[in-house]
C-alpha cells in the first residue's frame, strides 16, 4: 500500500506540473505575465497559509529572513515572471521542456559559483542539453521567427536552480513544509508591485481562465510541492527524480489535447536529445 502511495503521488506531480504550460497558456490570454504571476501565488499562499494552519510549521529565526527573501526571489518572483513572459512566444510543450533544462544551469552553478569542478562528461552533458533546447527554440518557431521567449523561460530555469542551489546550502534548520510556506509567501510579497494593475484585469478575464489560474495556483504551485515532499521523504531522490523526466512528454499530449498545440519532428528531437543530456548529467553526478 505505502508504495502504490508513492507512485500515485507521483503520478499527481507529473500531471500538475505539465499542466502548468498549459494553464499558463490559457490564462496569458486575459492577464499580463506579471499579473498572472501575482494572481496565481496569492491563491497559492492563501492555500498554504491554510496547510500550514492545520498542520504547523516553525517560526522563521529574524537572521533568516533576508535568505528567506532571496529564495522567494529566485523560486517564484523572477522565475515565474520570466516564465510567463516566456511563454506568450513560446508553445506549452516546448516550455516544458525548456524549464526542464534546470540540471544543466545547476551544473554550471556548481562550476561558477560554488567552485565544484566538472569532468569532461558533465561539461559535455551540459553542451548536449543547451544544443537540444536550442533545437526545440528552433523547431518550436523557425529559425526565422526565433527571438528571445525561449531564453526567458531558460532564463526561468537558471533562476529555479539557484534556487535549488541556495536552498540545499542554507537552509537546514526548518522542516519542508516551513520551508515551502516561507519562500512562496516571500516570492508572492515581491510580487505585489503589480498588485494595482490585477483587479481591473481579474474583473475583466473570462470564467474558464480564471478557473485556469485558479488550478494553477492550488495545484502546480501548492499541492504538488507537499505530494513531491512525500515522494522525496519514502523513496530514493534518484529514483523519483527520473520520474519528473516524463513531465514535458505528458505536457505534450495535453498541450495537443486542450491547446491544439501539436510538436514539430524538431521539438521532438530537441527534447530527447535534453531529456537524454539532463539524465545522463544526473546519473553521472550521483
Amino acid at each position: 500500500m505505502p508504495r502504490a502511495k508513492i507512485i500515485l503521488a507521483t503520478l499527481f506531480v507529473i500531471l500538475c506540473w505539465a499542466y502548468s504550460p498549459i494553464g499558463i497558456h490559457i490564462a496569458l490570454q486575459a492577464y499580463a505575465p506579471d499579473n498572472l504571476a501575482l494572481l496565481r501565488f496569492l491563491i497559492a499562499s492563501g492555500f498554504m497559509a491554510g496547510v500550514a494552519w492545520i498542520k504547523g510549521i516553525s517560526r522563521p529565526r529574524l537572521r533568516d529572513l533576508p535568505l528567506f527573501a532571496v529564495l522567494g526571489l529566485f523560486a517564484v518572483t523572477l522565475h515565474h515572471i520570466a516564465l510567463n513572459y516566456g511563454q506568450r512566444g513560446v508553445s506549452a510543450g516546448a516550455a516544458s521542456v525548456l524549464a526542464q533544462s534546470t540540471p544543466l544551469f545547476s551544473a554550471l552553478l556548481a562550476s561558477t559559483l560554488f567552485r565544484e569542478r566538472l569532468g569532461a562528461w558533465q561539461w559535455g552533458c551540459v553542451l548536449g542539453g543547451l544544443l537540444g533546447a536550442g533545437v526545440v527554440a528552433v523547431g518550436d518557431r523557425g529559425l526565422g521567427e526565433l527571438d528571445g521567449h525561449g531564453l526567458l523561460i531558460l532564463l526561468a530555469a537558471a533562476s529555479w536552480s539557484l534556487y535549488f542551489a541556495l536552498q540545499k546550502r542554507y537552509s537546514q534548520h526548518y522542516d519542508g513544509l516551513t520551508l515551502v510556506c516561507f519562500t512562496l509567501w516571500s516570492g508572492t510579497a515581491l510580487l505585489l508591485v503589480y498588485l494595482p494593475g490585477l483587479p481591473a484585469e481579474l474583473a475583466q478575464a473570462s470564467v474558464s481562465v480564471n478557473l485556469a489560474v485558479l488550478v494553477l495556483g492550488i495545484f502546480p504551485s501548492a499541492l504538488a510541492y507537499l505530494a513531491w515532499a512525500y515522494v522525496l521523504t519514502h523513496s530514493q531522490v534518484s529514483r523519483a527524480a527520473i520520474a519528473l523526466y516524463l513531465i514535458p512528454p505528458v505536457a505534450m499530449l495535453m498541450a495537443w489535447v486542450i491547446l491544439a498545440q501539436r510538436p514539430s519532428v524538431m521539438v521532438i528531437v530537441g527534447t530527447v536529445i535534453v531529456l537524454a543530456s539532463v539524465g545522463a548529467l544526473t546519473v553521472k553526478v550521483r
